[in-house]
């Protein structure tokens, strides 16, 4: 048996499939199974998934479903003690695994690690480092308020028989099925992250993060008042959820712009100066941005 299965969900994931597999093949810790579905993709990313030659990669390929019955379907073929998340437009360090099994084994009474994490642009130039709570304590009062990215769900390790004592990911959630396990699993274990960021996650406009904004901050109140219920504590009058709005894909490209001149990368820069231009061609900011991004600063 291995020690780690890795769950991996893939639906239409072409355009960085290649880097999140191989980032996983890649791990110094090399005890595990790695389990991907292919949830009904209709790109090439079950052509890139078979292009892989390890014999740790079990593909399995069928109709759509939807993520939280994939992910589900992952833990049910599970051989791991430890499961460990994965999203295919990520990257996990290479000593990701290591670290964490170090950790689990070493805390037999944390159910789930998570790191901190770099975020990354579409083409993999650092954006920022997070400075994610470490504690239960911490990590448990943040998701008590609708804070679902306290443990980033691909950077997440977890113990496989606490995850099935609480029941799995519970599928009438399309959206924010992390936030709620997360809780879960908060009452009967304790929720930690590592100090340093292990995985590169990445910021583009086909993140659920980009696209199903308003479903997440709609069920954030089914979750955290199940949670409140489940600890036998009144809710909220009030819930402190902030609607999360991403920005205006404009003032986006500009944000990506800048953060690559700030981090040497004038190419990467260019190439987000020029959607900025294309998308607002009668912006005298629009202009300004691609002109710093040619001077290379």
């Amino acid at each position: 048996m291995p020690s780690v299965s890795v769950i991996l969900a893939v639906f239409n994931a072409e355009k960085y499939l290649r880097q999140a597999v191989a980032s996983v093949l890649d791990q110094t810790f090399g005890d595990f199974e790695f389990i991907v579905i292919d949830d009904g993709s209709t790109d090439s990313s079950l052509s890139v998934l078979r292009s892989f030659d390890d014999r740790r990669l079990k593909i399995i390929s069928r109709d759509n479903k939807g993520l939280t019955p994939t992910l589900n379907e992952g833990l049910s073929l599970a051989n791991g003690e430890f499961i460990a998340r994965m999203d295919a437009d990520d990257v996990s360090l290479p000593t990701r695994f290591a670290k964490q099994v170090a950790y689990l084994n070493q805390h037999p009474d944390v159910v789930c690690v998570g790191s901190r994490v770099t975020t990354i642009d579409p083409y993999g130039s650092p954006l920022s480092q997070t400075d994610h709570k470490l504690t239960h304590e911490e990590i448990e009062a943040e998701l008590l308020q609708g804070i679902g990215w306290s443990i980033v769900h691909p950077a997440a390790m977890m113990r496989k028989d606490a995850v099935m004592k609480v029941g799995g990911y519970r599928e009438q959630f399309k959206t924010s099925q992390d936030l709620d396990l997360w809780l879960r699993l908060g009452e009967v274990g304790k929720l930690a992250n590592l100090p340093e960021p292990l995985v590169q996650y990445r910021q583009h406009f086909e993140s659920v993060a980009s696209t199903k904004a308003d479903e997440q901050w709609r069920v954030k109140s089914i979750i955290v008042g199940d949670a409140y219920t489940r600890r036998g504590k009144t809710p909220p009058a009030q819930w402190p959820f902030s609607r999360r709005v991403p920005l205006p894909r404009v003032e986006q490209l500009k944000r990506w712009t800048w953060a690559a001149l700030k981090a040497g990368n004038p190419e990467v820069a260019r190439r987000h100066a020029t959607q900025v231009v294309w998308c607002a061609p009668l912006s005298v900011d629009s202009w300004k941005v691609m002109l710093c991004a040619l001077r290379g600063r």
